[in-house]
Order: structure tokens, then sequence, then C-alpha cells
């Protein structure tokens, strides 16, 4: 599987998602058709300077320009990215 990397010139913005495709997450705000708490799964991961999801969730209801305002990670994308941060913070 493909992992998506951001461009060499990108600067993301600080705590930011790094979320790649088949990825879950939750809604933490309510979207449309999506109540909070909602879980679904990152199906398009994208850009620039702003990274982007498009998210199929749970309930039949596909958004697209979500980010760490709309939505966190669960289960094991959760973990993946606290050991990534622990890592990160030692260095």
């Amino acid at each position: 599987m493909t992992i998506w990397k951001p461009h060499a010139l990108a600067k993301p913005h600080a705590n930011q998602l790094e979320l790649r495709m088949g990825d879950r997450v939750r809604s933490t705000v309510e979207l449309t058709g999506v109540p909070v708490g909602t879980e679904g799964k990152v199906i398009l991961a994208n850009g620039f300077n702003w990274q982007r999801y498009r998210v199929q969730f749970t309930n039949g209801i596909e958004l697209g320009d979500l980010d760490g305002r709309n939505i966190e990670p669960t289960g094991r994308t959760a973990r993946r990215l606290e050991r990534a941060a622990r890592v990160k913070a030692r260095r």
C-alpha cells in the first residue's frame, strides 16, 4: 500500500493530523448528516500545506475537506500517532 508523503516544500500547520488512507477516525463535531462520535474510514488523504481527508462514515455519508477540527483518530490509528509523537518528543 502506498503511503502518502507531503511534498518536500510543504510547510504543514502545527499539530496537524497525519493520517493515511484506511485509517479509522471519529467525528468530533456535528457535520452535515454526521452526528458527533460517528466513526468512519479515511478514503482519501491530500493537501500541500493543509492536509485534509475524505471520510466514509459508518452511517453512509461521505465528506471531504476534514481535518483535526472535525475528526480524531481512533483505535490502531490513535495508538500509531501517539507512538510517533513520543518518538518525536525524544529527539
